[in-house]
């Protein structure tokens, strides 16, 4: 489990979801004594499988593009200039 402040709740929910997200229990303290535990919702059989489709549908589209004729290293270097 995952301890953060209250602060970091308020201003930070994105990073609050993305560790809920990836399955993580979360306890939210202030002042070092703890608020509140929060957990993920469960999902259901069906919205997994819909997640995991618009998953493998992305992944696809990308898969079929052209891969890029610049290498990674030159744009690297270019943006450094």
């Amino acid at each position: 489990m995952k301890t953060i402040t209250l602060r970091t709740l308020v201003r930070e929910p994105l990073k609050v979801k993305r560790m809920t997200r990836t399955g993580d229990a979360v306890q939210v303290t202030d002042k070092g004594r703890p608020l509140w535990v929060l957990h993920p919702a469960a999902l259901t059989d069906a919205e997994e499988a819909e997640r995991s489709k618009a998953i493998d549908v992305i992944l696809d589209e990308i898969l079929r593009e052209k891969p890029s004729k610049l290498s990674l290293s030159k744009i690297v270097l270019e943006s450094r200039r």
